[in-house]
């Protein structure tokens, strides 16, 4: 479903990593691993099409992403590392704006989605004085609001969550692949019992 082919990064003077290849199917995960700074957050924006790499190409159902990338943007679901949420508006509208966005199917009634990251009761407060954990929910709504995006791509979608919340995100997860689609993304939770990883990248 999605591949890397020989991908390569500078960064000024520095090789972020080198030839680098990857193969994901459906129903699989692929955990990139490594310490600050080892190009984790690089590599995932460039398996969605965000960053070029110095060389090597990225490929959606074996086609270069470029040559597919209507096809490709309306399959993926990328969250970085930052909640990308508007701090001004509240929880319940920044999912309201991701959906019109995105141009996703409307929901008449978010509860249930609110419910599932634990905002209930939250709904209405501004992003800027939800606390950073919260805030992540907000972001991670967007797994709820869609079943057509194949790709996540996730970059430490565990950060600043509760034990509730992991376990929540992990079902959503579970679902996600039962369903025919794929996962990359980084992390340093622990998965030996709950998810099963596929393939482990490790840079740096």
């Amino acid at each position: 479903m999605l591949r890397g082919t020989s991908l390569t990064c500078y960064r000024q003077d520095s090789i972020l990593f080198e030839n680098l290849d990857l193969a994901l199917d459906a129903g699989e995960i692929l955990l990139v691993e490594g310490r600050n700074g080892a190009g984790k957050s690089t590599l995932l924006r460039i398996l969605s099409g965000l960053l070029r790499p110095t060389s090597g190409e990225v490929s959606y159902q074996q086609e270069p992403i470029d040559n597919v990338l209507d096809t490709f943007n309306q399959d993926l679901l990328y969250i970085g590392h930052k909640p990308g949420v508007e701090p001004h508006l509240s929880a319940e509208e920044n999912i309201r704006y991701w959906e019109k966005l995105h141009q996703q199917e409307t929901l008449s009634d978010l509860v249930p989605v609110i419910q599932s990251v634990g905002l209930y009761g939250y709904e209405d407060i501004p992003a800027a004085q939800l606390s950073a954990g919260q805030q992540r929910r907000v972001a991670l709504a967007r797994l709820w609001l869609t079943k057509e995006k194949r790709i996540w791509i996730l970059d430490e979608p565990f950060t600043a969550i509760d034990v509730k919340g992991v376990a929540l995100l992990q079902q959503r997860i579970q679902s996600h692949l039962a369903q025919g689609g794929c996962l990359v993304m980084t992390s340093h939770q622990p998965f030996n019992d709950i998810l099963k990883i596929d393939h482990r990248i490790v840079l740096g």
